[in-house]
């Protein structure tokens, strides 16, 4: 008698489509049914009156459903977990002159 429970499967990646971008800043929003994450790189620019502006370049919109989204979440937890357990607690406020997140004008 077989017990398929403990049957192996094997699990095979393709990355000949994968794309690589960077982002250092994320923007979500929400669904009853998804999570919607705008991933892209925050440009500080100077303004005609030399006032400073942030302008968010999205590169990348990821749409999950709920448990995909929890799973990424546990997942990211662990990594940084692990990473700072080797290399120290990651500062949030490192290179933000005034601390804290850019704000967004009223």
């Amino acid at each position: 008698m077989s017990d398929q429970n403990n049957q192996q499967i094997q699990l095979r990646i393709d990355e000949s489509r994968m794309r690589t971008s960077y982002a250092n800043t994320i923007r979500t929003s929400t669904t009853p049914d998804e999570v919607i994450m705008d991933f892209g790189v925050n440009m500080p620019v100077p303004t005609p009156d030399n006032k400073p502006m942030l302008v968010f370049d999205v590169s990348s919109r990821i749409v999950m459903n709920w448990r995909g989204a929890k799973r990424l979440a546990i997942t990211l937890g662990n990594v940084i977990r692990q990473y700072e357990q080797s290399n120290g607690e990651i500062n949030l406020n490192q290179g933000n002159q005034g601390g804290g997140s850019p704000k967004l004008a009223d």
